[in-house]
């Protein structure tokens, strides 16, 4: 329930810190239609303009792309290298119903959610909803339940940054998994052939191999000065992509809905006083975080999960917005008198605000009823 921003990294060393997830459907467009008409599954499906047309392929199912059918190809040349292909025009309501499906699993795990299309993401899971330390394990669950939720398959990359995941969820398509974890970043990208490299177009790629750079290792020979006379400012991005330098923070465009934190015990907790000194102590924490955002809200849930794991929610609506520790505290030691904490032990807590107000003049608007208060 940690819904909190992790800061913008500042430095390559705390990029190696994060835990970076790319998340890119397989032949989405096309795997969509497969799943809807069964009787196109295993046969090569090419999504996009008619083949009579001037149009474009959006996508090719990998039955078709064996016949070398890729996106962006003209309609016409791609009915000539697969002409027994089942072409078919694009259904943009269905992919942004199924995207929508694949962006509520992402949105379970963390807010730091980036999507680049609607097949295309990266997340960072360095803190996470579920707390969960793993960010190979979170892949992998995601990737399930997108296939449970859609019946459609996802290949996923984990790296240290977005550069990295980017490159990993592209090695083993399609329905992959591949984990670089920090300490193997640096051999990864230096065996990694440069055609590999995301941002490396045919053009640039033509001109590294007649330099005789195949792989990053032999890029990482190269001087910054040299990379930058040769390929201009883009020489930049080659030097540090070689070294696996990539800061770039995963930027969340989504309006959040709630805001809250969640702890665990080491041990099951039966203590009513401890219990209530925890609540004061997460209800300052969580007044904090609202207050950096600004945010307040108006809707309190208590959750607990008592040792068998049973876990039950309690909410209590006010007729304000609050982001105060005292009232968020009071409300959630009210709301615990609903349930059986004195008589069964407590595995989990955690407090949670939601229909949020998120006013940028919010922290101002507080400051100057405090003053008046005075």
């Amino acid at each position: 329930m940690d819904h909190q921003k992790e800061p913008s990294p500042t430095s390559a060393h705390e990029s190696l810190l994060r835990k970076i997830i790319h998340v890119d459907m397989d032949a989405f467009f096309a795997a969509v239609e497969q799943r809807d008409h069964p009787e196109w599954r295993g046969k090569p499906v090419i999504v996009g303009g008619r083949p009579s047309g001037r149009g474009v392929v959006s996508t090719a199912s990998y039955e078709a792309r064996v016949f070398g059918v890729h996106s962006a190809m003209p309609t016409a040349q791609a009915y000539r290298l697969c002409p027994h292909g089942i072409f078919v025009p694009s259904r943009f309501d269905a992919y942004k119903e199924a995207s929508k499906q694949i962006r509520e699993v992402f949105y379970e795990y963390t807010d730091l959610v980036e999507p680049l299309s609607l097949d295309e993401a990266y997340l960072d899971v360095t803190q996470n909803h579920v707390g969960n330390p793993s960010a190979t394990l979170i892949a992998r669950e995601i990737k399930q339940k997108i296939y449970e939720r859609t019946q459609l398959t996802a290949s996923a990359g984990v790296g240290p940054n977005k550069f990295v995941a980017k490159v990993a969820s592209d090695m083993d398509k399609p329905n992959g998994l591949t984990v670089i974890p920090p300490d193997k970043m640096d051999a990864f990208l230096e065996d990694l052939h440069i055609k590999k490299f995301y941002g490396v177009g045919k053009a640039t790629l033509q001109k590294m191999l007649s330099l005789g750079i195949q792989s990053g290792r032999d890029l990482k020979q190269w001087e910054l000065v040299e990379l930058v006379r040769i390929f201009g400012k883009s020489g930049h991005y080659y030097y540090r992509m070689a070294r696996g330098e990539d800061t770039r923070p995963v930027q969340s465009h989504r309006i959040r809905k709630s805001y809250g934190k969640e702890r665990t015990f080491s041990e099951d907790v039966s203590d009513r006083d401890y219990i209530h000194q925890f609540v004061e102590g997460l209800s300052a924490t969580i007044s904090e975080g609202m207050r950096a955002i600004p945010a307040a809200g108006k809707t309190i849930t208590l959750k607990l999960r008592y040792e068998n794991f049973e876990t039950i929610t309690r909410s209590l609506s006010l007729n304000h917005h609050t982001n105060d520790a005292k009232e968020i505290s009071a409300v959630s030691k009210q709301l615990l008198q609903e349930t059986a904490f004195e008589e069964r032990s407590i595995r989990l807590l955690g407090i949670s605000l939601s229909n949020l107000d998120i006013n940028e003049d919010y922290r101002v608007e507080q400051l100057q009823l405090g003053l008046d208060a005075r």
